[in-house]
């Protein structure tokens, strides 16, 4: 299948073909063979979670070899597994679970996989397979807690504004799996972690809340963020983490010496596929940043007027050209209004807000913000797209933008306008994918 063939004159459908290109890159099926170890002395279990775990798993069962053994447990969100994956003959169990809040199926599913870990020994290879939303599907509350105190906890994270780093912090020290305890159930089993990035930085430790690699956050740094953001929980988990009894498992631990990770697939990867592409059809390519984290619409604030200073001949990006960049914002949820519906909406389509906002119809700039794994937030649209007739349209059909921002009701605006990006899943995830293109 040959290149796209791209023109100018089709702005969004160009953006759009950036956007799969960006995917496509971060593919399982195209990158995970290549760090595959060799089949060890004694058995091979697999185990898994996130967004591109089900892709993940298929691509391990395709290239292992028939005559080795290989078994194991993956989970991943609800209808995020690949065609066909339903019924596949695998040797590697595929169930889902869900996201962005835990259910009882993650839960169940990080007690089938502590139990699965009895019994290895130094013969024996375990193969992580992590991906971002592994946190959420992979929920096994510490003791003290209940599931519904860990979804609680988790809707608090989500609206309160918090980042990623903050978010997993608190799930590692409330969790019997995550924060490095999984690696250390396997022990002394080999351990090599196959990971695709969805974090500013590709920290391991943060991906999914790092379940085989160290954690160098604290208990007390779990306090802090749950008081920074009035986040309430148990009295007794409280306790226990004041006097450091919900410590996770740090970096001078003996056994890390037989634990290693492979970054398969990462958001610059990403970002860098799409600006070949766009390069290919004639246009300057600037990678602002793979690790962008701010609020959404302030973050599409700085990147409207870097465009509509390029549109206007001003500042360092020179048109025609593609501003392009990664990473995790954050949305702070706001209460709708008394008799006003809430919104609907994730990262993505709050950017295209602040995008259009900051624009202001600007001629020649069109935008284009998706979730690599094709689902912004809890919605069924991966993001959205600007264009400069945007307000204009919205202004005809009685929509009001400003209205729709104070109750983060992205998919309230975008839909009537028929400007939602849809993909359905697309059974990877490098986190947040923006292009902005200036004509």
């Amino acid at each position: 299948m040959g290149a796209p063939q791209l023109s100018l004159e089709q702005p969004e459908a160009l953006l759009r073909a950036l956007y799969d290109a960006a995917v496509q890159r971060a593919m399982p099926s195209h990158t995970l063979s290549a760090f595959l170890p060799a089949p060890p002395k004694g058995r091979t279990l697999v185990l898994g979670a996130g967004k591109a775990g089900g892709a993940m798993a298929q691509a391990v069962d395709r290239w292992w070899p028939m005559d080795k053994p290989l078994s194991g447990l993956v989970v991943t969100r609800y209808d995020h597994i690949p065609p066909g994956g339903e019924s596949w003959p695998g040797r590697i169990d595929l169930v889902e679970a869900a996201h962005p809040v835990p259910d009882a199926a993650g839960l169940q599913a990080a007690e089938r996989m502590l139990e699965l870990t009895q019994g290895l020994t130094e013969d024996d290879l375990v193969l992580c397979l992590i991906s971002g939303g592994g946190s959420a599907l992979l929920t096994l509350p510490a003791l003290g807690l209940t599931l519904a105190d860990k979804q609680a906890i988790n809707r608090q994270l989500l609206e309160c504004g918090a980042n990623i780093h903050e978010m997993n912090c608190v799930r590692k020290h409330l969790s019997r799996i995550k924060g490095g305890r999984l690696a250390a159930a396997c022990a002394p089993a080999r351990v090599v972690t196959l990971t695709i990035s969805d974090v500013p930085g590709d920290d391991p430790s943060v991906i999914a809340s790092g379940p085989t690699v160290p954690d160098g956050t604290t208990c007390a740094d779990a306090l802090a963020i749950l008081g920074r953001y009035g986040i309430a929980i148990p009295e007794a988990v409280r306790a226990d983490l004041t006097a450091a009894r919900l410590e996770t498992p740090k970096p001078t631990e003996t056994w890390w010496s037989r634990c290693s990770v492979e970054m398969i697939a990462t958001p610059l990867q990403s970002l860098q596929a799409a600006a070949d592409l766009a390069e290919q059809a004639g246009l300057r390519t600037y990678i602002l940043s793979d690790e962008m984290e701010g609020e959404s619409r302030e973050v599409a604030r700085v990147h409207a007027a870097l465009a509509r200073a390029a549109a206007k001949g001003h500042g360092p990006f020179v048109k025609p050209c593609v501003l392009l960049s990664g990473g995790e914002t954050t949305v702070r949820v706001h209460p709708p209004k008394p008799g006003a519906a809430k919104g609907r909406g994730g990262r993505a389509g709050e950017f295209c807000m602040g995008l259009a906002l900051g624009l202001q119809g600007q001629a020649g700039v069109w935008g284009l913000a998706a979730d690599t794994d094709g689902i912004d937030g809890v919605e069924t649209n991966a993001g959205a797209r600007v264009a400069p007739d945007t307000l204009d349209r919205a202004r005809a059909r009685g929509l009001v933008l400003t209205d729709h921002l104070d109750r983060n009701d992205a998919v309230g605006f975008f839909e009537p306008l028929g400007d939602l990006v849809l993909t359905g899943p697309t059974f990877t995830n490098v986190n947040d994918f923006r292009a902005v293109l200036v004509l």
